[in-house]
């Protein structure tokens, strides 16, 4: 035993040595309460057990992040509530430790409850200091609780977490705790014995205590109020309560709704100019049924609650990630400002992250995977962090670099690309293969002097010039991105109307078998047909309705309109032709998808045979759960096509597997197809893989004769492109469908 133990330690453990303990073996609580005396004993302890709870929680909250946990106990060592850290809980379970077991020397040995039973101070059992060694890696803080007027014992508070944050801090902060639960139960013990005019004691509380009438004129404001609020008493009595700033809007509800408040959290700077923190409470005051009053009363925790700021490593940093949160990296780039307003001139940009796709991944897969997949993505942005750099999470899927003190401005784009390089391969979490990018808007803070606000706002704009110029790049901050953003509010206000207001329509191109000459489909390509800037293409809107959610509800309005009009042109007479329509992600992931396009067909009477959906290679994210959607949607009759061939995150496994029955080779290969070999390797590539795989293919974006050629000279089953039409509306197609087919015909002649 050490010798710098305490003696009630050293005794504790010298007791459990002589009745034979054996410190190797894990000890388990012996007796434990039946369901109906735990239920029996918690509402006998219902009001402590309200009061602890209420201080025990903000503790929590205030050590967010650190795993501990908080233990409840009555006087005789019977464990009452255990709240905080799951895993802990989840393994102290395991020894039989839970709601209902008691804790005592003779079946535990050396442990924190029955000690803080017995001590009048705080203790800390930390270590070796437990005489089991099973316990040799915890650290533990405990106190009893009383009655401080009669000195009657309730029980503990004790606090446990792993070794390595154990801190003395954590001893006062639960002394501090242990005062207010005192307090507030002797307050509440003395409440419920006298007449509410008659147990305040309004010259001796150390609460600051407010009373008025019926109409809210205040009738008594005691001396501790005074000290709180350094107003006199003469200032505050005979006026309405109704025109303090601070309570006037609680002491309303209280009169005119006789509502009640508790522990009420108020903040204010006395005229003194010194920032006050008080507990507050009000309630109705009644003489026989009648409502003649409200009372009100302030607890003082100004400095517990400073200290607790002053300490709190956790207000300043992000609890998920370990990052800096928002609040110290504003304060960083404020300080900075200031810095350069004071001719300290400072070299600094910040780079603002946002993940794409990341709310199709959080909203699919839950958001434990999500903050999962963000704690691994942190792990490759600190990676990035140079010298002087600092990075932090500003909440949700938003990350922010704080650069500084750069030699030029190709420091800063040379980071923007090392830091779209940590997207380049999938992040692997809960055996889940997760590929998400990023938009990055960069901002370097000019020669002239800019507020905060406006310097993170340039960053945010140009952000979301990225992500709508295709995501997964970095933008600089140019002087114009303010005014297109507000174009872009206004846009997205007209693109919620759209849908209501009919302005979306279909417009469609011909597909071409490559070796028969026949018009055997159409990809049906939306546009939206806006009242005052008339025809607007989708990589106008796609990315906005992406980022409002408005694309699910747009993409099922493109497979209703494309089926019917195809059934139209069927029944018609037409010779029958497939109309391709393009699955968005979140309409991928969207758990009614397969019903939904069942219900189109059969509300349609559209043959399936006729309907091909096309996807994209990113829905593959999910192995799992994209191979139940394809193999459901194969089961309705319908094709499928995976989109964009080449340009996402290819795997032979799910090409393999998935019942694909089409490649569609992007158009960025077949536009330089003649012109460079790496193109010519890749689109040669594709044919045979898919052919070998028993898949065909379809080349979009093909223009000329020579293109053609090529593709005829490798066997590309299906062509798209200019050299046919561009996609055409339905009018349009209608009235040019004869000639369509006599121009077709003279290509393949």
């Amino acid at each position: 035993m050490s010798e710098k133990e305490p003696y009630f330690i050293a005794t504790s453990k010298r007791r459990c040595l002589e009745s034979g303990m054996d410190p190797d073996e894990i000890p388990s609580p012996k007796k434990f309460m039946t369901n109906e005396e735990l239920e029996e004993k918690r509402r006998a302890y219902g009001e402590i057990l309200s009061v602890v709870s209420f201080f025990s929680n903000k503790l929590l909250n205030s050590l967010k992040g650190t795993p501990i946990l908080v233990v409840i106990s009555d006087a005789e060592g019977f464990l009452l509530e255990i709240a905080g850290d799951e895993m802990i809980k989840s393994t102290i379970e395991r020894f039989g430790i839970k709601k209902g077991s008691q804790f005592t020397q003779e079946d535990t040995g050396t442990n924190v409850i029955s000690l803080a039973l017995q001590q009048n101070h705080p203790i800390s059992l930390i270590g070796d200091q437990h005489y089991h060694k099973t316990f040799h890696q915890i650290a533990c803080y405990g106190a009893a609780l009383h009655y401080t007027d009669d000195n009657d014992l309730l029980g503990s508070v004790c606090i446990m977490m792993p070794i390595q944050f154990e801190n003395p801090l954590f001893l006062t902060m639960l002394s501090q705790v242990v005062d207010s639960i005192e307090r507030e139960l002797l307050l509440r013990k003395q409440n419920r014995k006298l007449n509410i005019m008659n147990q305040i004691m309004l010259s001796r509380t150390r609460n600051g205590i407010v009373i008025t009438d019926e109409k809210g004129v205040t009738t008594e404001f005691n001396e501790f109020a005074q000290q709180i609020s350094n107003r006199t008493r003469e200032s505050v009595i005979g006026r309405t309560i109704f025109e303090s700033e601070l309570t006037g809007k609680y002491f309303k509800e209280v009169i005119k709704n006789e509502k009640k408040y508790e522990n009420v959290e108020i903040k204010f700077i006395n005229p003194s100019g010194d920032p006050v923190v008080c507990l507050f409470d009000a309630q109705p005051i009644y003489e026989e049924d009648k409502l003649v009053g409200a009372f009100g009363q302030f607890r003082d925790i100004t400095d517990r609650y400073f200290i607790e700021e002053k300490f709190n490593y956790l207000a300043y940093h992000d609890d998920l990630t370990g990052l800096p949160n928002r609040r110290y990296i504003q304060k960083e780039i404020e300080s900075l400002i200031q810095d350069n307003r004071l001719g300290k001139e400072t070299k600094m940009a910040i780079l603002f992250l946002d993940l794409d796709r990341f709310k199709i991944i959080n909203d699919t897969f839950g958001h434990s995977n999500g903050d999962l997949l963000l704690a691994e993505v942190t792990k490759r942005l600190v990676g990035c962090l140079g010298e002087k750099d600092t990075l932090a999470r500003m909440g949700g899927d938003e990350f922010i670099f704080l650069l500084r003190d750069f030699d030029s401005e190709t420091y800063v784009t040379e980071m923007a690309t090392k830091v779209l390089k940590q997207f380049n391969q999938p992040f692997n979490v809960t055996s889940h293969e997760f590929h998400t990018t990023v938009s990055i808007g960069v901002a370097i803070y000019p020669n002239n002097s800019i507020t905060l606000e406006d310097f993170m706002v340039y960053a945010d704009n140009a952000m979301y010039k990225a992500k709508s110029q295709g995501k997964n790049r970095y933008v600089v901050y140019a002087s114009d991105m303010l005014h297109n953003s507000i174009e872009e509010l206004q846009l997205e206000t007209d693109l919620r109307k759209a849908l209501e207001r009919n302005e979306f329509i279909l417009h469609y191109q011909p597909q071409i078998c490559n070796k028969s000459g026949e018009l055997i489909g159409v990809e049906a390509l939306i546009r939206w047909n806006h009242p005052t800037l008339g025809l607007i293409y989708p990589d106008k809107f796609i990315g906005l309705a992406e980022e409002t959610g408005l694309i699910t509800n747009i993409g099922e309005w493109v497979i209703e309109e494309a089926c019917a009009q195809n059934k139209k042109w069927i029944d018609a007479g037409m010779t029958p032709f497939k109309v391709a329509v393009n699955l968005s992600t979140q309409q991928f992931f969207k758990l009614n998808l397969v019903s939904h396009v069942q219900s189109v067909l059969e509300q349609t009477g559209l043959d399936p045979q006729f309907l091909v959906v096309e996807i994209t290679e990113s829905m593959a994210m999910d192995f799992d759960y994209s191979l139940k959607v394809l193999q459901q949607l194969k089961g309705l009759g319908i094709y499928i096509s995976i989109d964009d061939f080449g340009t996402g995150y290819s795997s032979l496994s799910y090409l393999k597997s998935f019942p694909i029955d089409y490649l569609k080779i992007d158009r960025s290969f077949v536009r330089d197809v003649l012109k460079d070999n790496h193109d010519v390797n890749i689109v040669k590539a594709i044919i045979t893989l898919a052919h070998n795989l028993g898949l065909r293919v379809i080349a979009e974006g093909v223009e000329t004769i020579e293109q053609l050629d090529f593709l005829k000279k490798y066997d590309c089953d299906t062509i798209q492109g200019y050299l046919f039409s561009k996609p055409i509306s339905v009018e349009q197609f209608e009235q040019l469908h004869p000639m369509l087919l006599k121009e077709i015909e003279k290509i393949y002649v």
